[in-house]
């Protein structure tokens, strides 16, 4: 996977002699989730250290930790005396329909009712219960309820088979796009602010970002363990309690109100003097708020712009709201665990592999376009999704369940944490799964609410 991660960035094979791999185990699944961990983590710190080498004689030597990258892959905090939240809302989850599976992603208040909405109930009426949910949709067919959820506004997903989403529409779309799309411009500004800093080789690279749960995060999260100041941008009323000591790790953050004439204004001006701008709205917001690639470019010809969605570019979906849960059910991939493992319910990935993996891609994504600004000038586009990623995944065909890696009691161990003091209190935090010869990777800022900051470099 390694090796079709790099190609797809362009980059020369024979700088993949420089990684290696350390540790023994697998996450248990009948896909290969840790190497998969192993190849984005290890796409990501491979172009870290081919950038690093724009300022040296050599290219330093990468060394990746599969436990550790699994890990990474699951959680990277745990709470000294408080607790994180539930990571799902009372009605999100599986259910059975008369026909098949459907997944309701439900966790944010609008989603939630949405679904409701499609079922005919309320969050206010008095009988609502997950088993009164349950009762109402093992009625109705899978396909039609997924429709009606998304025509409300809402997020759901029918489980298919990998072949179902193979002869689909959007899966066929999907397909037939590359892992990365990859679009250099030959004009603009070279990395000048930035010099190497033996200790923090980001150091002076401005990210701004402009993404959520969780892909996005996850890519902006690693740019800064080496030194970018990253500036995370929410819209005014929107939080992810959940995942938010995750993902503000290193990072400032404020909020604008797009769109409000102020905050484009200060977006834009954000954005002149960005190095970096990795975002995750769906296809079509950003250009129906006058802020199309067009626009960014021409605001800043030497920006490196990554964006990514949940079901591609291309098809049908392109516009649709997604998350990872519900791509898994999409593709093919919890259809794919039930079927090999004999359950007799949707058996998913282990972890959310199709955010933390794309979001390593994205890094990898950022770090290549920064290369080619030291080496000849100009900014560049990236565009990734996480249904690519799944098809990635499905190529490999899946095998059989594989070892499990252990998780819990080895993430508070000493050796594998550091100690950091969160906005919600003390934690154990994973230290990096991914280390280049003489450059330490941490985080210069601990995790925090969204929104505690300013707008500003």
């Amino acid at each position: 996977m390694l090796k079709e991660i790099w190609s797809c960035l362009g980059q020369p094979n024979e700088l993949l002699s420089h990684v290696t791999t350390v540790g023994v185990g697998e996450l248990p699944s009948v896909y290969g989730v840790t190497d998969l961990a192993v190849a984005s983590i290890g796409a990501a710190t491979l172009s870290m250290a081919h950038l690093i080498a724009q300022r040296q004689d050599a290219l330093p030597d990468v060394q990746i930790d599969r436990v550790q990258a699994s890990r990474w892959f699951s959680r990277s905090i745990a709470p000294i005396g408080w607790e994180l939240p539930p990571t799902w809302d009372a009605v999100a989850g599986d259910y059975e329909t008369s026909d098949g599976w459907i997944k309701l992603h439900t966790n944010a208040p609008h989603h939630r009712d949405a679904a409701l909405r499609a079922l005919g109930l309320s969050v206010t009426d008095p009988d609502l219960s997950r088993q009164h949910v349950a009762q109402v949709i093992r009625s109705v067919k899978a396909s039609e309820l997924e429709y009606e959820i998304i025509l409300q506004g809402g997020c759901a997903a029918e489980m298919r088979s990998v072949d179902a989403w193979g002869a689909h529409p959007q899966g066929k779309s999907v397909q037939a796009e590359p892992l990365l799309a990859v679009h250099d411009y030959d004009a603009g500004s070279t990395c000048a602010k930035w010099s190497l800093h033996p200790d923090r080789p980001l150091r002076g690279i401005r990210v701004l970002d402009l993404t959520r749960i969780l892909a996005g995060p996850v890519a902006t999260r690693y740019l800064a363990s080496y030194g970018a100041d990253v500036l995370r941008i929410d819209p005014i009323d929107w939080d992810e309690p959940v995942v938010a000591p995750e993902v503000t790790l290193g990072k400032r953050r404020a909020r604008l109100d797009l769109r409000s004439a102020s905050g484009k204004q200060t977006f834009e001006a954000l954005l002149r003097d960005a190095d970096v701008l990795v975002h995750g709205y769906r296809s079509d917001a950003l250009e129906k708020l006058g802020l199309g690639e067009q626009r960014r470019h021409a605001l800043n010809p030497g920006l490196v712009d990554v964006s990514l969605d949940a079901y591609g570019w291309t098809g049908p979906w392109q516009a649709r709201r997604g998350f990872d849960s519900l791509v898994q059910m999409s593709s093919g991939i919890a259809e794919a665990g039930m079927r090999i493992l004999g359950k007799s319910v949707p058996t998913p990935l282990p972890v959310q592999a199709l955010d933390h993996a794309t979001g390593y891609m994205l890094a990898a994504s950022v770090l290549r376009g920064l290369v080619r600004r030291v080496t000849h000038g100009g900014g560049c586009s990236v565009r990734a999704s996480l249904a690519r990623t799944a098809a990635m995944l499905n190529q490999l065909s899946p095998a059989h369940a594989r070892e499990v890696v252990q998780l819990p009691n080895e993430l508070m161990s000493d050796y594998a944490t550091d100690f950091e003091q969160t906005h919600w209190g003390a934690a154990r935090r994973l230290l990096p799964a991914y280390l280049i010869k003489n450059t330490r990777a941490y985080w210069d800022l601990p995790a925090g609410m969204l929104g505690d900051g300013v707008a500003a470099w």
